[in-house]
């Protein structure tokens, strides 16, 4: 066992280790073992890293700015990255608009002139008035790292309560804004994670979650545990808001309130972890005391409120119907014998639904694209929302009293579009069309359907120039998450658009896990299923070799978060299938992940290290566990922040330092640590565009590419 003497002693000499590189090999920093080990369930676990862990050490510091050292030295001696930061520049310098929305008779949106580092949040009384400026987050840091996280508007538009995120965490602060005046009041509230705001129909306050303060210390890292919903009025601190509602008795369990329309009610649903399930409750609002009802407690299906016709709510569910339908359900008589089903389930997947204009805005996900109908309050079906192509559409938002709607759509090769949608006569008109220096003409996408390891049908987008040569020579990134419910669809990315431009091949696999067919789907890449989304993404890997798209050699894996443990399972169970390793943000380290902020809701979808069959699974997957020493491994590069709050950067800094000393090959195994970001929400626009480079001018350089002509 190392002592700290020794730690500090082995940190100290991190620098001058890092700094050095011995072409072809890599020297990489020396990293401190420790004998520390785990039992679990009569297994015995090593985990020499553990210290690493610990990310306010002198040593753990020392550790990154040593990795840091190689990693940025390395990135630096390629001679196109240059190009590739100019170019990605370029593209990313677009003007690009949010979804409008209108509120109290005045609109909303946001906007960025193309390098602004944060989007900025404009108003204006009517679509044909001068825009004004309400809040600029820009001017809240010099950086650019305080970004705007959500904001919630009271009913006459008057008032804006809104969150504020710093360096990328998840902790945010809100604030309250005048709008008509564009001056903040004194009102501060902090602490608050996972939550919205919603206000009372008078406009006196609004309600929010947030969990208790945390220790200075352990703000990033400890596990976030008793969400309490409050309510806070307008003109008191903080330590006088009212909590409305909260379980001391389930410490797991989330709160989010949402008040109706009409004033009347609030609704309150909760969750637990990452299950996609909630109960849901409610308050009657215009009674000075009423209780919190509970009217779906059973927490059995995934429950998303949609509006209410008085005692009538309205509910998105996948309660007997696994890619969803809608249902009416009276608080008045709740028995689930007299529930009214207004549309019922279909082949596609109900991804989301919005009551407005007297009608149902439903929003379906058919092989992974969208496509949006129209029905009445009543069910019947109205129309379809004619949409420009194979695309995601989004937005749709609005009341029942509203005569329009706005919305946008992107596909792989066309920046987010937005459109005003007359809910009268069904016509869509474009509203903001972007301009990015490209030609989309020059590239095509398709969407193939693969078979995986066992029969299972996945579908698959590809992207590319058009005329592409199968040759099996073209260097091709494969995309994917799998997890947590959350559907991959076709979007728009400048970083991508440079890849392509490359000649890369860019491909996006819809594996089990995600959503994409209901929950179903995602049930099947759950626990100790979750082998499959790895199957389904190795198959995918085979098929584009089998295809001639590309060669083990050029062909790369990339995805964040859960997508990064994909990305790690995937190259240590085939190390041979690739050509170089993208991991982002990952999940690497599946024994631990629940003991860290956040981290323990997730095991819904992963099972926990504490159930012995569920050890057993994670174990075989663990990317951190499964390393071999003696190994070829692809050429990787891990990116992670420091300040990220979600998945810890320890996951990544234990998993570098093993895939260091457990790589036999020359493929270099860097690690790119971010400073002052967080996840990636709210990250600057400068350090997107570096981050970028910085991951191409990576790809260029393994895959020995040349940059086409200017």
């Amino acid at each position: 066992m190392f002592s700290k003497t020794q730690l500090v002693a082995a940190a100290a000499g991190l620098l001058a280790a890092g700094c050095a590189l011995m072409p072809p090999a890599m020297n990489y920093p020396v990293t401190a073992t420790t004998n520390q080990v785990d039992v679990y369930h009569g297994v015995t676990i090593a985990d020499p890293y553990r210290w690493l862990e610990d990310d306010n050490s002198p040593e753990t510091k020392a550790w990154v700015q040593a990795q840091n050292a190689v990693t940025f030295g390395w990135l630096a001696q390629i001679p196109e990255r240059a190009a590739l930061k100019t170019r990605l520049t370029q593209l990313w310098n677009y003007e690009r608009y949010g979804v409008p929305h209108q509120q109290g008779g005045r609109y909303f949106f946001s906007r960025n002139d193309g390098l602004q580092n944060q989007s900025v949040l404009y108003t204006q009384p009517a679509l044909s008035a001068p825009p004004v400026v309400l809040l600029d987050p820009n001017k809240l840091s010099a950086d650019g790292t305080v970004a705007l996280a959500g904001y919630a508007l009271s009913d006459d538009g008057n008032l804006m309560a809104y969150g504020l995120s710093a360096s990328g965490s998840d902790w945010e602060e809100w604030r309250v804004r005048d709008v008509r005046t564009g001056q903040d009041l004194p009102d501060v509230i902090k602490w608050v994670k996972f939550s919205g705001a919603s206000w009372t129909k008078d406009g006196a306050g609004f309600f929010y979650s947030r969990f208790d303060e945390p220790k200075e210390a352990e703000k990033l890292t400890k596990a976030n545990y008793f969400h309490k919903l409050y309510y806070h009025r307008l003109g008191t601190p903080q330590s006088a808001d009212r909590l409305v509602y909260h379980r001391p008795d389930q410490k797991d369990w989330g709160f989010h309130g949402r008040v109706t329309d009409d004033g009347r009610y609030l609704v309150i649903s909760s969750s637990q972890g990452t299950e996609r399930k909630q109960r849901i409750f409610y308050q009657d609002l215009q009674q000075p005391g009423a209780p919190v009802v509970p009217l779906l407690p059973d927490f059995d299906a995934d429950y998303d409120f949609i509006d209410n016709d008085g005692p009538v709510f309205w509910f998105r569910t996948d309660l007997h119907a696994p890619r969803g339908r809608i249902v009416a359900i009276n608080i008045n008589k709740p028995a689930r014998g007299e529930w009214k089903e207004l549309v019922p389930q279909t082949r596609d997947t109900l991804a989301g639904a919005n009551a407005v204009g007297g009608q149902f805005v439903v929003s379906y996900l058919h092989d992974a694209h969208s496509q949006v109908q129209l029905f009445d309050l009543a069910g019947k079906f109205l129309r379809e929302v004619e949409l420009p192509g194979l695309g995601s559409a989004g937005g749709f938002g609005g009341r029942r009293s509203d005569g329009e709607t706005f919305y946008s759509f992107t596909s792989f090769t066309a920046p987010g579009v937005i459109y005003r949608f007359d809910l009268r006569t069904g016509a869509s008109t474009v509203f903001r069309q972007p301009k990015v220096a490209f030609d989309p003409a020059r590239f095509e996408t398709r969407q193939i359907i693969y078979t995986s390891q066992d029969g299972t049908r996945v579908p698959m987008f590809i992207t590319h120039r058009k005329g592409l040569a199968l040759d099996g020579r073209n260097p091709t990134v494969l995309y994917g998450y799998g997890g947590f419910g959350i559907a991959l669809t076709p979007a728009f990315s400048v970083s991508v658009l440079t890849w392509l431009e490359l000649g890369g091949v860019y491909a996006v696999a819809n594996l089990r896990g995600g959503g994409e067919y209901g929950e179903e789907w995602h049930q099947a890449g759950t626990k100790l299923k979750k082998q499959n989304v790895f199957d389904d993404f190795i198959a995918a890997a085979e098929w584009l070799v089998a295809n001639h798209y590309t060669t083990p050699q050029k062909l790369a894996i990339a995805g964040g978060s859960n997508g990064g443990l994909l990305v790690g399972a995937a190259l240590t169970q085939r190390p041979d299938l690739f050509g170089a390793a993208l991991p982002a943000v990952g999940v690497m380290d599946m024994l631990r992940f629940h003991k860290f902020t956040i981290g323990w809701a997730w095991a819904s979808d992963y099972g926990s290290a504490e159930d012995a069959g569920e050890f057993k699974a994670l174990l075989a997957y663990s990317p951190l566990h499964a390393l071999k020493p003696g190994t070829k491994y692809p050429a990787t590069l891990i990116t992670t922040a420091d300040h990220d709050d979600r998945v810890v950067p320890a996951h990544s800094f234990k998993f570098a330092a093993a895939l260091q000393a457990a790589q036999t090959g020359r493929a270099p195994v860097l690690i790119r640590i971010e400073t002052k970001a967080g996840h990636g929400a709210g990250k600057p626009t400068t350090k997107l565009i570096e981050e970028a480079a910085d991951r191409w001018a990576f790809l260029v350089k393994v895959f020995k590419l040349k940059l086409p002509a200017p």
